[in-house]
């Protein structure tokens, strides 16, 4: 619904205007206003806004007769505006500070005070004639007038096409403001939005190692200033709250691609993106699938850049579907080390060991391909004692303290080990 229809008539004389306000009715607003093109006359009293009006005098009483020609006509009679309700009625009278609209069969509306302000440079616009939509702000105040709303009544449209939006599922191409560590701030008719980040496609996501949102944010303020193809999830005009989605006009179709597959399935893949937790792989047109880290392969990898490259095919397993998202494992189709390890080694046994890397519980060794277990700082006492003691990429001694292939789950010693050996 538009608020203004101002091709309908511009203006007319006001000879041929029908039910002409009182001059007496026209409110003075600021001085801000003074500089007007049009004087508009002074009203004997200011209407007072936002308050209710009593009752107009006069009325009578009428006893409920069933059946009486009074109550038939009154039974018979529209109801009359409440505040909230949106009119609609055409400008019968314009002044420098005020506008009045023919609201028939209720009366006259006025816009006037802090609601013509503040949308004045909307009623500048504006011509006798025109049809105006306004939220009623109070009912008939002491002059008789209803105090009407433009800027309240746009608001509420635009909230009604924003519900009208949802139901249709249309896709509105909105340009992003700003962003912040969440997601992105738009901007729609006027009523500020967001774009959670999660709501993001997975072109736009912002791919970043351990969740850094500083990181986040310097990825999102990438497409501050692009256009961007959402559609509105989320509509609360109390809570003033409008929620964007960038997933959902995709989202039934790649869920019917997803559907596709299940957790066991080979697929060939083409990598498409690379970053610190892992590999991004096309499965098909329209959908794709991460490779984390982890399960890249069975040795340590601290860099997937090094043994990857964006464009390259390769085979992985689907090893989860979840929440329309498809995890991806190449390890899982080599063999697992794992596995002839069992027949190899047992608790307590004597081994030869790599140290491969160090964490804040001490230090990654392996003691085969694919096979590794954790040397535990407590025997050393400190991150710095225990690199002293082992340097990395050096072979030592180790004894087995426990062993268990099936998860994958073992623990060294170092000190056990060089006791063993002087004994």
């Amino acid at each position: 619904m538009a608020l203004f229809n101002i091709s309908l008539t511009g203006k007319q004389k006001k000879e041929e205007v029908k039910d002409e306000p009182a001059k007496d009715a026209v409110v003075t607003i600021e001085e801000s206003l003074k500089n007007t093109k049009e004087d508009s006359p002074k009203p004997k009293k200011e209407p007072k806004a936002r308050t209710a009006a009593p009752a107009p005098t006069g009325w009578i009483e009428v006893n409920s007769v069933a059946g009486s020609p009074m109550i038939k006509i009154i039974e018979g009679s529209p109801t009359p505006p409440r505040i909230g309700d949106l009119l609609e009625g055409p400008i019968i009278d314009i002044h420098k500070s005020s506008v009045f609209v023919d609201l028939k069969p209720f009366g006259t509306g006025i816009i006037y005070g802090r609601e013509y302000i503040n949308a004045r440079d909307l009623l500048k616009k504006a011509n006798i004639g025109d049809n105006i939509t306004a939220k009623v702000v109070d009912t008939y105040n002491e002059d008789g007038y209803i105090e009407l709303s433009v800027k309240e009544a746009r608001q509420a449209l635009v909230w009604s096409e924003a519900e009208e939006a949802i139901n249709k599922k249309t896709v509105l191409e909105i340009p992003v403001k700003a962003a912040n560590k969440g997601g992105l701030i738009l901007e729609w008719q006027g009523i500020q939005g967001f774009l959670p980040a999660s709501q993001l496609k997975a072109e736009h996501y912002p791919r970043v190692l351990d969740g850094d949102k500083d990181r986040i944010l310097e990825e999102l303020q990438k497409l501050v200033g692009q256009k961007i193809s959402v559609c509105i999830l989320v509509a609360n005009p109390k809570e003033g709250k409008l929620i964007f989605s960038e997933k959902e006009p995709e989202q039934k179709e790649k869920q019917q691609l997803v559907d596709k597959y299940t957790v066991g399935d080979i697929i060939d893949g083409e990598i498409t993106g690379i970053v610190d937790f892992g590999l991004f792989v096309k499965i098909q047109e329209g959908l794709e699938g991460l490779v984390h880290i982890s399960e890249m392969d069975w040795g340590l990898v601290e860099n997937p850049r090094t043994m990857f490259k964006v464009g390259e095919k390769i085979k992985a397993q689907v090893i989860e579907i979840k929440e329309g998202k498809i995890s991806l494992s190449i390890k899982a189709l080599k063999e697992n080390p794992w596995a002839s390890a069992e027949k190899k080694y047992k608790p307590d046994d004597i081994v030869e060991g790599v140290v491969i890397k160090y964490n804040k519980h001490g230090a990654l060794v392996s003691i085969e391909e694919g096979v590794a277990g954790l040397a535990h700082i407590s025997e050393f006492g400190t991150n710095e004692k225990l690199q002293e003691t082992m340097g990395l990429g050096k072979s030592y001694r180790f004894k087995i303290k426990l062993f268990e292939p099936k998860e994958q789950r073992m623990t060294l010693s170092y000190l056990e080990a060089q006791e063993s050996i002087k004994a």
